[in-house]
């Protein structure tokens, strides 16, 4: 006889997302793991990193209301998870971005502003990803990634990412909360998002410096 763990499809679409949380973070405890005994780059650390934070960020997020607590999430199932833990629900940042940020840290910078960046850049361009691309939903993640720039002193007035951020919140504005961008200007803005990534990250004052 079949034993059914559902009545109906929103307990199946349930447990499927437990399962997948489940295994994010054993992803998560197999990767930190890797990383501490260099079996892994650092790069291609970081890059399945931020990818495995940015799903649990969607997934718990989604979860909220049945999973309030991640780490009685943890504990009912046991399972022994705390390097896992410490990046997902703790840090929200690779290992390796929160040794440049330690590096970067100074009379004028903090390392929660920095992460915060980090954290900014890395949910608007993942949002674009997944096809958030109407007004009401790119603007605010903008105006939060402006203004967690706006915070480092470290950066010019005209640093790349805070000019074209300026000029993108400016444009959507402009448009009704319901617009959406065309595939033509999300591709740029994602564009956008990523060059100024890429000079924010290098503009972090390296160890020694």
């Amino acid at each position: 006889m079949e034993v059914k763990l559902w009545n109906d499809k929103r307990e199946r679409e349930m447990y499927d997302s437990f399962a997948d949380l489940f295994a994010i973070i054993k992803a998560t405890e197999k990767l930190e793991k890797a990383y501490v005994r260099d079996i892994i780059s650092p790069i291609e650390y970081e890059t399945e990193c931020q990818k495995l934070i940015t799903h649990f960020k969607t997934l718990s997020s989604t979860l909220k209301d049945i999973v309030p607590s991640i780490e009685r999430f943890h504990e009912t199932y046991k399972m022994d998870c705390p390097a896992a833990l410490n990046r997902l629900v703790t840090s929200g940042v690779p290992a390796t971005i929160e040794h440049r940020v330690a590096a970067a840290m100074s009379a004028t910078t903090s390392a929660s502003s920095v992460a915060e960046c980090v954290q900014n850049f890395i949910t608007a361009m993942d949002s674009l990803k997944l096809n958030m691309v109407a007004v009401d939903q790119v603007h605010p993640l903008l105006s939060d990634l402006s203004a967690s720039l706006n915070k480092l002193t470290i950066l010019p007035p005209d640093f790349e990412g805070k000019v074209k951020m300026r000029e993108w919140i400016a444009r959507l504005s402009k448009m009704g909360a319901a617009d959406e961008l065309s595939e033509q200007q999300a591709r740029q803005l994602h564009f956008d998002l990523e060059s100024s990534y890429n000079s924010f990250m290098a503009a972090l004052p390296t160890a020694g410096t």
